[in-house]
């Protein structure tokens, strides 16, 4: 899975970036800091069940701090979009290109109003930030309907004579940008359109990008720098704007201050609390910045909203579900490691789906699967729950 950053230049994208991987990444106040995009591992924090089993973990992949385990996601960060870059703009061409293998779409805003819509610094603040909910939308919207159009009429007139599978030929045709054919199955039934798809009109076929861009690439609004002055009151004017939006509250500054403050080991703090503690010796400037995030983020918001939002994108946007591979009788692996490993399945994933997640062979050769905390057995179709221990069983 491919959590894809998106917005306008300036708006903190790359600190995102480098709050959730703490990566060495580019980051000034000026449009176009980032070309190319980058890429880095984030992570998806999880209750880890290594508590109901009275051991400590040891990961393999991600990490587990005081019983919270993080699995390890992927992330990119593209340059910003401007107006204009379905059509070319600012490099828009190449940048939405980028995008294609995004499973889902992260909107780093800037709450606080303090950028124009081409990422000009603005020190009065006078930008409307709901503006830009509008015009990357559009932007997403037009390049889903500049992909579909180049090959449509050809494409939708032979799925027509050849009395085909219309949901599965679509989803064929764009593969590229990881759309299926259950997603155009719903988009079709949501729409209803009448008449042929070779005659639907421009606008039918903007509505049906449209569709098919949400459906594919769901999308979170990170309200970002929202310890600003103007913050708050952004915030509230975009929620009663679009009052459907999933949005959440964002400090990515506050966020990477912590991290960083924590690899300094000046501060004990797991990614997502509402507290850190101080372990190390300040200076009065570091103490002066992380009683600033304290009062002005913490207190407020109850966390920086980073890890909410990698969570919420994860489990909530693309409904995955964390399992873990645990042996009925042991929980150490051959190199005795405990609980190393922890998956990430789309919701409704079976006992044989993991097995196979596992290793091609687990799959094929698949007998039963174990309950790790009841003991019971489990045939190949039973379908997974979020945090259930299991142990694949093969001839």
């Amino acid at each position: 899975m491919l959590i894809g950053l998106v917005g306008k230049p300036s708006v903190g994208k790359s600190t995102f970036f480098k709050a959730a991987t703490l990566a060495e990444v580019d980051i000034a106040p000026y449009p176009f800091t980032t070309i190319k995009p980058n890429h880095g591992v984030g992570y998806v924090r999880i209750d880890c069940i290594d508590k109901e089993f009275n051991v400590q973990c040891n990961p393999g992949h991600g990490f587990c701090i005081n019983h919270q385990r993080f699995v390890p996601i992927d992330l990119m960060d593209v340059a910003g979009l401007v107006p204009g870059a379905s059509e070319g703009k600012g490099l828009g061409n190449k940048f939405l290109d980028d995008l294609r293998q995004a499973d889902v779409f992260i909107h780093i805003l800037d709450i606080s109003g303090t950028t124009s819509v081409e990422g000009k610094i603005l020190a009065d603040a006078s930008y409307e930030p709901w503006k830009d909910v509008l015009f990357l939308e559009d932007e997403l919207n037009k390049w889903y309907y500049n992909l579909l159009i180049k090959a449509w009429k050809g494409f939708a007139r032979k799925a027509e004579l050849e009395d085909s599978d219309f949901a599965e030929d679509v989803a064929k045709q764009f593969s590229g940008l990881k759309v299926n054919k259950e997603q155009v199955k719903r988009i079709i039934l949501k729409l209803n359109f009448q008449g042929r798809p070779s005659t639907w009109n421009d606008e039918q076929l903007l509505k049906f990008a449209s569709e098919l861009r949400k459906e594919s690439k769901p999308m979170i609004i990170a309200a970002n720098k929202i310890d600003m002055e103007k913050g708050n009151e952004n915030l509230e004017v975009l929620k009663k704007k679009f009052p459907d939006l999933n949005v959440i509250p964002c400090s990515a500054d506050s966020e990477l201050a912590l991290r960083e403050a924590t690899k300094a080991n000046l501060i004990e703090y797991i990614p997502g609390d509402k507290e850190f503690k101080i372990i190390g010796n300040l200076n009065a400037g570091q103490k002066n910045a992380l009683d600033k995030i304290k009062e002005n983020v913490l207190d407020v918001y109850g966390n920086t909203g980073v890890q909410q939002i990698l969570n919420y994108s994860v489990l909530d946007l693309l409904k995955y579900i964390a399992i873990f591979p645990a042996g009925a009788t042991k929980l150490a692996d051959s190199k005795g490691r405990i609980l190393p490993d922890c998956f990430l399945l789309p919701l409704g994933s079976t006992a044989l789906d993991f097995a196979y997640a596992l290793h091609t062979d687990f799959g094929k050769n698949f007998i039963k699967a174990i309950d790790a905390r009841t003991k019971r057995a489990l045939g190949k179709s039973y379908v997974l729950k979020h945090r259930d221990a299991m142990e694949i069983v093969t001839k």
